[in-house]
C-alpha cells in the first residue's frame, strides 16, 4: 500500500476478513507511512472541496448500487492522491488493485488486471501520463463500455472478439494532466486538482500523526514542522519522524519549536522548507545564468539531475512560493529568491 516505487501492481481486499485483510494489516504494522494514512473521508484532513465531491459521488453510487464515475486526481506528489484511492475503495466496500503507468508496458499487462476485477472494484493507476499509447487505447472501451476487444490472427484471417468486463472504477493520478491525451481525459467523469495544503491543515496532520506515533508535540513544534513541509502531508510525516528521532536522542522527548529547528537544520531543510536541491537549483540559475531565463534541460545538466525530477518534485513549490517564475524563454529566479540568499539582484548579476 502506498506509492508505487516497485513498478508492480498490487491487489488489496479492503473488505473485512480474509487473507487479503490480514496482508493489509501486516503491511500497516511494518510501514508507518501506511499507518498514518486516514482510512475514511471523515478522517481526511484538508482538500475540503475534493472530499465533498467524493462524498456526494460515493453516497449517490451506493444508493444506486452501482460504481461511481471514473475519477482523475491531478497535483504535485505527496498531496494524497493514492490515499484517496484507498479511501474510495474503503467507503465503497470493494477491492482495490494498484498499479502505475510505467508498469503497464503492453496491452496484455492491463488486460490481465481488468479481467480479474470484480463488480465495483477500484483500479488505481498512478502516473497515468506515463501510460504507453497501446495500453491507453485498451482503456478506452474498458472505461466507456466495460469491454475489451481481442484481435486473433492477422491479415485476411483477423477476427475480433469482445470480452465483457465487470463494472469497475478507474482512479487515475497524475502530476501532469496536460500530458494526458484528450480522449483519455474526457473519459473521466470526475476530475479534481489537489492543491498544496494550508498551514493550519498541516498542523492538524502533524498532531494527528504524532498521536499515532505516540510522540509528544506542542503547538509551536507542530507549526514549525508544518511551516517547513512545503504544503505537503507526505513531507509533514517524513519530517515528523526525523524530528522524533532527534528529540529522542538529543532532546527532551517533547517536540517543540527549538527541537524542530535543530533537527531540520541537520536535515538541510531551511525555514521556508527549501531542501538542498531546491537551493542548488536557485543558486545555479543565479550563479551560472545570471538569474535566467534558462531552459530546464540546461539547469538539469548543470545540477546533474533528471529534468523530470526538477519539474515534478522541485519546481511546483518554488513557483508557489514566488521564488521562481516560468517564461516563454525559460526559468527565472525572482527578487524574493535573491533576498532569501541575502543577495541583491546586482550581486547576482555581477557578484
Amino acid at each position: 500500500m502506498g506509492d508505487q516505487d516497485s513498478g508492480k501492481s498490487l491487489a488489496v481486499d479492503v473488505n473485512t476478513g480474509g487473507v487479503s485483510r490480514d496482508q493489509v494489516n501486516h503491511q500497516e504494522e511494518t510501514s508507518e507511512f501506511v499507518s498514518l494514512r486516514p482510512k475514511s473521508l471523515r478522517e481526511y484532513i484538508g482538500q475540503a472541496e475534493v472530499i465533498e465531491t467524493l462524498a456526494i459521488a460515493i453516497e449517490a453510487a451506493l444508493q444506486r448500487k452501482e460504481p461511481p464515475d471514473h475519477i482523475l486526481f491531478h497535483g504535485p506528489p505527496g498531496l494524497g492522491k493514492t490515499t484517496l484511492a484507498y479511501i474510495i475503495a474503503e467507503e465503497m466496500g470493494v477491492n482495490i488493485t494498484v498499479t502505475s503507468g510505467p508498469a503497464l508496458e503492453k496491452g496484455g499487462d492491463l488486460l490481465g488486471i481488468l479481467t480479474h476485477l470484480e463488480e465495483g472494484d477500484v483500479l488505481f493507476v498512478d502516473e497515468m501520463h506515463r501510460l504507453p499509447r497501446v495500453v491507453e487505447e485498451f482503456l478506452y472501451p474498458a472505461m466507456e463500455e466495460f469491454a475489451v476487444d481481442f484481435i486473433f490472427d492477422k491479415g485476411v484471417h483477423a477476427r475480433s472478439h469482445r470480452y465483457r468486463l465487470e463494472r469497475f472504477v478507474l482512479v487515475g493520478a497524475t502530476t501532469r494532466a496536460g500530458s494526458l491525451s484528450a480522449p483519455l481525459r474526457e473519459r473521466f467523469g470526475i476530475f479534481r486538482t489537489l492543491d498544496f495544503y494550508c498551514e493550519d491543515d498541516l498542523v492538524r496532520i502533524a498532531k494527528r500523526s504524532a498521536a499515532i506515533l505516540d510522540v509528544k508535540i506542542d503547538t509551536d513544534g507542530a507549526h514549525e514542522i508544518a511551516r517547513r513541509s512545503r504544503g505537503t502531508p507526505r513531507i509533514v510525516n517524513r519530517l515528523l519522524k526525523r524530528v522524533r528521532d532527534f528529540t529522542q536522542v538529543r532532546g527532551t522527548g517533547i517536540i517543540d519549536k527549538d527541537t524542530v529547528h535543530k533537527a531540520l537544520e541537520l536535515e538541510g531543510v531551511d525555514e521556508k522548507g527549501l531542501t538542498i536541491l531546491d537551493r542548488k537549483l536557485l543558486r545555479a540559475i543565479i550563479d551560472f545564468y545570471k538569474g535566467g531565463p534558462v531552459g530546464i534541460e540546461a539547469i538539469a545538466a548543470t545540477l546533474q539531475e533528471e529534468s523530470d525530477t526538477l519539474v515534478d518534485m522541485v519546481e511546483p513549490y518554488l513557483l508557489k512560493m514566488g521564488l521562481l517564475t516560468r517564461t516563454s524563454a525559460g526559468r527565472k529566479v525572482t527578487e524574493q529568491a535573491y533576498r532569501h540568499f541575502g543577495l541583491s539582484v546586482q550581486q547576482g548579476l555581477f557578484g
